[in-house]
């Protein structure tokens, strides 16, 4: 019986394994990306010749977003591959960055709503903008409610899962002294 429990959880811990293609996709998703981010600085391009002051503004933050959107997916690779399947073996590295040894769950949760925030944030700068021409719509107000309402709950979400953190932390400190 012994045996058969011993195989059971090896075929458990290696099931983590499945999760590689999921990661391989977002790996894709980042090349993906990289086409969008690519052809909206073509059509940008001559627009900060031609185009109006906010035309370009508007460009340059759906850049912005698409690259803080690629960021958020390579937080997610790099962590969940490293905490979920295997540690990434880069040692030697000069490009090795700092925070791949730090990254717990905790930390890669507090990274996502970051970087969640910031994108809505861009977002939310994107209607502000264009307020007159937002509010000029019918539903103009309501959207603006909205992405303001969105962006103020990842905000308070942030916020709240920080200080979570802290408080299991403290929790933590407290038993061990």
């Amino acid at each position: 019986m012994k045996q058969l429990e011993h195989g059971l959880e090896h075929f458990i811990f290696n099931s983590r394994w499945l999760l590689v293609p999921f990661y391989l996709g977002l790996i894709g998703s980042i090349a993906l990306l990289l086409v969008k981010f690519v052809k909206a600085f073509i059509v940008l391009a001559p627009t900060a010749f031609y185009g109006s002051g906010n035309d370009v503004l508007l460009g340059i933050l759906s850049l912005v977003d698409t690259t803080l959107v690629a960021n958020l997916l390579l937080i997610i690779i790099f962590a969940g591959y490293g905490n979920f399947v295997s540690k990434l073996d880069t040692a030697g590295s000069e490009d090795r960055q700092s925070w791949m040894d730090e990254a717990s769950f905790s930390s890669l949760k507090l990274k996502l709503i970051g970087s969640l925030i910031a994108i809505s944030g861009v977002d939310l700068l994107r209607y502000f903008v264009n307020l007159h021409e937002v509010i000029a719509t019918e539903q103009g107000h309501y959207e603006l409610g909205w992405a303001i309402g969105i962006h103020l709950t990842f905000v308070v979400s942030g916020i709240m899962f920080a200080l979570t953190d802290r408080i299991a932390e403290n929790k933590h400190g407290d038993g061990q002294k």
